[in-house]
């Protein structure tokens, strides 16, 4: 058998095997305020789809808030446990900004400090384009990671709760009803 066919043979199984992996998964959010899909993109975000995935996994995002809400931005959440406490991260991610996917409406990405690979386990939802906080190859932005595939109108609503200052110090635009991540499931995991 000619060497060179074999190799591209193994090389081509490889590249499927991988495919398999990466795939997109579908994740479902429950809140006390109805629930919303999210189409991961693997492809595009390896490494920020796997950190998220973590949370999802160990299930540390039940019992967490949408802590930030501002109408015609985004809603922030997943890092403020029902009584502000902030939970527990792991090691930070490395910023997959550049990576051709945009903050626009119904985008999902990851919050972060002025620190580019400062993000860890916050998340937030684009309501409106904010191609300002796209990454070029200039500058960082915000990872874009996933896209909302169902219940946009919920993610409206959680946006346009009334909003105040919040128990902790610099708190702001925090929903004077608390909008609780009751949990997050893989969707092929998830109760109907």
């Amino acid at each position: 058998m000619n060497l060179s066919i074999l190799r591209k043979g193994l090389i081509t199984a490889a590249v499927a095997l991988l495919s398999l992996n990466v795939s997109a998964e579908t994740v479902r959010f429950i809140t006390n305020q109805g629930n919303f899909e999210m189409q991961l993109k693997p492809e595009a975000a390896p490494k920020t789809v796997a950190n998220f995935l973590r949370y999802v996994e160990d299930g540390s995002y039940k019992g967490t808030l949408f802590h930030r809400t501002i109408p015609g931005f985004m809603a922030q959440g997943g890092g403020y446990s029902i009584n502000y406490e902030q939970v527990a991260t792991y090691k930070p991610v490395e910023n997959e900004s550049k990576n051709g996917l945009s903050n626009t409406r119904g985008s999902v990405a990851m919050a972060r400090t002025n620190d580019p690979h400062s993000a860890t386990r916050q998340f937030f939802i684009n309501v409106i384009d904010n191609g300002y906080l796209d990454g070029s190859p200039n500058k960082f932005g915000y990872t874009v990671f996933a896209e909302i595939s169902a219940g946009m109108d919920v993610v409206d609503k959680i946006v346009n709760k009334p909003t105040k200052s919040g128990p902790i110090p610099g708190m702001r635009n925090v929903p004077m009803e608390k909008v609780i991540i009751e949990d997050v499931v893989l969707v092929d995991q998830a109760q109907p």
